[in-house]
């Protein structure tokens, strides 16, 4: 219920046609009387797939009147009017139509409160759908204040009711106004915000409405009516979180579903091949840093459309498409289910070994591998090797000793490391700092007796940074007995109910 809430509450902040507007062959202008706008510079930004982008800049602003003009067309999308100070005034849409477009308000500060659009009759009938959602969320927030303090039952008994019957009746409103402005940019939009459940759900054989109906239904119209061939169906602040709520919470969360419904999904959009170059790179970001397996979503994604070749079609920088192959051929080794990289590293406590041989005092490369290849024999009698180490569970933690997440989570982890050797469990923690600045880590070691495996990449030979992909610290991996890697990128906290799933 509070998700729901909180989503209509959102809807109601500045989002704000077929114009009525002058004949013009091209260029736009836009024109927005505030009359108690104080600022001296504005800013037209417009939206696209989740970012925010400028599309003009209105300079010398007198007594309130902002107009953005200039050459050629303005692309299809929602556009915002920010004051000097980067904050958001009022949003409105842009479509063909709408390219000579007035808008004034006499407010002192909440703008949209008196919005007016003199020549565009939807963009008013707009208005007033955004005001109505304001009401009705303050209405629902006033019921919620009413229910504090109640017992958890009376709470639920005042306001379900109200709760639910207001939401059928914005999405009866919603539906209505698609029906009376079909074809309309806006229409589009808001139809990419409605969230399509089944109402009235029949019960299931436990009394209660039946859950996995009602899920299915949800799924199923998730995406009714979106138009994926539309140029501007991605310019709005709604088709990304639609795209990232899709995957991540309304399919089921597994890697075979998620790579099934992409290319789905990618299917559907091929047509618009900004839209599909919009969304391949979204999918590639999202995935390149998930967790727990689902970087295996990130190497289907390489392998299906960008090493055959096929994301040539939305790409025109084929150095963009090198990049993301590069990318993909890193973290491939590293997926869930393969056996770890090894590493051969120095003990912390062989330190003094490392600087006696001069390491620590080298300045170039040719000077390191020199200095290596002389001392090869003595170094490799140093190394120790993480995949040699024997355990049911090996821990795996990048860290640095300045970083402040580091030192929040590291003592966590020596207190975890001591509760799994008073249970006699078999695990390990191979502890890796990733930097040179060697007295730090010996320091932090000895003040904290951290009496895991300690190692550092005393010889410069593993690069851990890059080889495990440490772009930011700490990182941790649980390895199984055969350095298999079982699961990575998590928080300290939730290591142990991992190891205990894999126990069952």
């Amino acid at each position: 219920m509070k998700k729901v809430f909180f989503f209509l509450v959102l809807c109601c902040s500045p989002l704000i046609s077929s114009a009525q507007s002058k004949n013009v062959k091209s260029g736009f202008e836009i024109t927005i009387n505030l009359k108690n706008c104080k600022d001296t510079i504005a800013y037209l930004n417009y939206y696209e797939f989740g970012n925010k982008l400028t599309a003009a800049t209105c300079k010398g602003i007198k007594n309130g009147k902002i107009i953005f003009k200039g050459d050629g067309k303005l692309k299809r999308g929602i556009y915002t009017l920010m004051g000097q100070d980067k904050k958001s005034y009022l949003d409105f849409f842009i479509d063909e139509s709408t390219q000579i477009l007035e808008l004034k308000s006499d407010e002192t500060e909440n703008y949209l409160k008196g919005v007016v659009a003199i020549n565009s009759k939807l963009e008013n009938d707009f208005y007033t759908y955004i005001k109505y959602l304001i009401k009705q969320s303050t209405d629902l927030n006033e019921l919620f204040s009413k229910g504090k303090g109640l017992p958890k039952k009376d709470s639920i008994a005042l306001v379900s009711p109200k709760f639910k019957a207001t939401l059928n009746d914005i999405y009866n409103y919603e539906e209505q106004f698609i029906k009376q402005n079909k074809g309309t940019y806006i229409a589009d939009v808001i139809n990419l915000k409605i969230e399509r459940t089944l109402r009235d759900a029949p019960n299931a054989a436990n009394g209660k409405p039946d859950s996995l109906l009602i899920r299915k239904y949800y799924r199923n119209h998730f995406w009714d009516n979106v138009n994926f061939n539309d140029e501007g169906i991605y310019r709005n602040q709604f088709f990304v979180a639609k795209v990232n709520n899709f995957f991540d919470n309304v399919i089921t969360s597994n890697v075979d579903t998620v790579t099934v419904e992409i290319d789905k999904f990618i299917n559907k959009t091929k047509t618009n091949t900004t839209l599909t170059k919009l969304l391949l790179d979204h999918l590639v970001n999202k995935y390149e840093i998930a967790a727990m397996g689902f970087d295996k979503v990130l190497i289907h994604l390489v392998d299906t459309y960008f090493i055959t070749g096929k994301a040539k079609a939305f790409y025109k920088d084929q150095s963009e498409i090198d990049r993301i192959i590069r990318r993909a051929d890193k973290i491939r080794p590293l997926q869930v289910g393969k056996i770890a990289p090894d590493l051969a590293m120095i003990r912390a406590s062989d330190r003094n070994k490392i600087a006696k041989m001069g390491f620590e005092n080298v300045k170039t490369n040719d000077e390191l591998s020199n200095l290596y290849f002389s001392k090869e024999k003595e170094i490799s009698e140093l190394y120790l090797k993480m995949n040699a180490i024997q355990a049911k569970y090996l821990i795996v933690a990048f860290w640095d000793v300045d970083c402040g997440h580091c030192k929040k989570e590291i003592p966590k982890l020596l207190n975890l490391y001591h509760e799994f050797q008073k249970e006699n469990l078999d695990v390990k923690v191979f502890s890796v700092y990733v930097y040179h600045e060697i007295d730090k880590y010996i320091k932090y070691i000895e003040e904290n007796k951290l009496d895991f495996i300690n190692v550092y990449d005393g010889v410069y030979f593993n690069n851990v940074v890059d080889k495990y992909e440490v772009r930011t610290t700490p990182v941790i991996y649980i390895l199984d007995k055969n350095k298999v890697i079982k699961a990575k990128k998590m928080q300290v906290d939730n290591i142990k109910s991992i190891l205990n799933d894999f126990e069952k």
